[in-house]
């Protein structure tokens, strides 16, 4: 059996630049996915904590374009 030097030097190097790409990929998926995940600040009231809290207004004026964008994301509206 004749092993070619070369093109198992290619066939290594495709290997590490396809493992690579796909850990880049991954990792930015991720942080995109935590990005538009919101946050979830209203945990359970510990001790004598009192949950309270206003209602916004109906309209998102004040929102900026950004945050619209991940909204509609959020909730595929």
């Amino acid at each position: 059996m004749i092993v070619s030097i070369p093109k198992t030097v290619r066939r290594l190097y495709f290997m590490t630049l396809l493992v690579a790409f796909s850990c880049l990929l991954y990792y930015a998926l991720n942080w995109i996915g935590g990005w538009i995940s919101p946050v979830d600040h209203y945990d359970i009231p510990e001790g004598s904590a009192v949950r309270a809290f206003q209602d916004a207004p109906s309209d998102s004026d004040g929102l900026n374009a950004g945050e619209r964008l991940r909204l509609y994301y959020w909730y595929g509206e």
